[in-house]
């Protein structure tokens, strides 16, 4: 099993796919990758040499942001939204959807599951006294 940026990528796939594995490369990410690298994308991860992990690996370091240090600038620009106390900060420190979707019907990922709240007593019960 290769280990690419910190991270042990499956042998039995194709290394185009197999680099995937990798969090913050992506599918366009990795062609771009391997053609850097001059690998072609159809081979097996188990059968590429050493010098060829090598050339993968350096080129991830060299051009991209993975794994987490890609992590890290995600949570301190979610950080910096809820210091300056825009919108999106708002939405994010509140646990809600923060783009635009809509929360009367659905947003149970973010909002988590149902808090029941007691309902008013009907309309026939209050007119009888």
């Amino acid at each position: 099993m290769p280990r690419i940026a910190g991270v042990d990528i499956p042998n039995d796939k194709r290394i185009e796919i197999s680099l995937r594995y990798i969090y913050g490369v992506g599918p366009h990410v990795a062609k771009e990758i391997l053609k850097e690298s001059g690998i072609d994308g159809g081979v097996k991860a188990r059968d590429l040499t050493e010098d060829e992990v090598t050339r993968i690996a350096t080129a991830i370091t060299r051009d991209c942001i993975v794994e987490g240090q890609l992590r890290r600038q995600i949570q301190q620009n979610i950080a910096r939204l809820r210091d300056i106390g825009c919108y999106v900060g708002l939405r994010h420190r509140r646990g809600l959807p923060v783009r635009g979707q809509r929360t009367r019907s659905n947003a149970r990922t973010r909002k988590g599951p149902k808090k029941t709240v007691a309902g008013k007593k009907g309309v026939k019960e209050m007119h009888r006294g």
